[in-house]
């Protein structure tokens, strides 16, 4: 049915009705408008205390308050302050860091990182490996550290050949321990440098509320400690693929240097610090 007398004219909005609505611009760098009383045209040099700066082709400078009264493309305009940018931030590593954009990686120093076994060497590479791409270190796993002082002996290291060792449960009355003063007390001390973390292995340096867990369960010594691990937490357990799918599910949920415990994280840092120092 036809409205014979149309809407209510005291409805919601009745005072906007016909008016045309003028559109905002900020008044960003480089804008060209016209100021309409004068017929100023220019383009936007700055913004200061809602004043605008407009420099036309000749290069003559005219100051006017923002606001309505100016004309883009014969168009009227409200010109307003720009928005705030945000300060640009500077993105990091997984490390925390700051990252080097497309910076190339530098050619492997003769000084070395040695790590444990393959899963301390993934954690290391996930969390540090783009600060050791530009710092040019390798890390090699070495499969345990009973025979260190052997290895050590064929690589040779020496001034700018340095050797920085992460081992496990690095702790007092250790094996690890015994090895780690063996070594400072040899004719290679001077250029090596062992450290390790107090963990039975390096599974346990990831937080264990990353695993929706309050603590890592504990092991009895009779248990190898993986299988342990697996078992406690209804994990298959059965062979080697068990075990590695196992460290690939936690290996997942390390994101940054956040996800990793604080006794992890000043040894690394501390090896990189000793391989790369001048």
């Amino acid at each position: 049915m036809n409205e014979r007398y149309g809407a209510d004219v005291l409805s919601p909005g009745w005072r906007d009705v016909g008016r045309t609505v003028i559109p905002t611009r900020e008044a960003v760098r480089d804008l060209v408008v016209e100021e309409a009383t004068t017929g100023f045209c220019g383009a936007v040099i700055r913004v200061e205390k809602k004043i605008v700066t407009l420099e036309d082709r000749h290069g003559k400078l005219r100051l006017f308050p923002l606001g309505a009264g100016f004309l883009i493309d014969g168009k009227p305009v409200v010109l307003v302050v720009p928005a705030a940018k945000a300060p640009a931030t500077r993105a990091r590593t997984a490390s925390g860091s700051m990252a080097v954009k497309d910076a190339p990686a530098r050619i492997a120093r003769a000084s070395r990182i040695f790590v444990e076994g393959r899963h301390d060497a993934e954690l290391v590479e996930k969390v540090w490996g783009a600060d050791l791409r530009i710092e040019g270190v390798v890390v090699e796993y070495i499969e345990g550290v009973d025979n260190l002082e052997e290895l050590l002996s064929e690589f040779r290291p020496g001034v700018g050949r340095r050797v920085g060792v992460l081992v496990d449960h690095l702790v007092p009355g250790s094996k690890e321990s015994r090895i780690a003063e063996a070594v400072a007390r040899g004719p290679h001390g001077r250029n090596v440098l062992v450290v390790g973390h107090p963990y039975v292995d390096v599974w346990q340096s990831v937080k264990p509320e990353r695993l929706g867990l309050a603590a890592w369960p504990q092991v009895p010594r009779s248990v190898e400690w993986k299988h342990g691990i697996c078992a406690a937490l209804g994990w298959p357990h059965e062979d080697q693929a068990d075990i590695a799918r196992a460290w690939q599910r936690i290996l997942g949920r390390v994101r940054s240097f956040a996800d990793l415990e604080p006794q992890l994280l000043g040894r690394v840092e501390q090896l990189i610090d000793f391989v790369t120092a001048e």
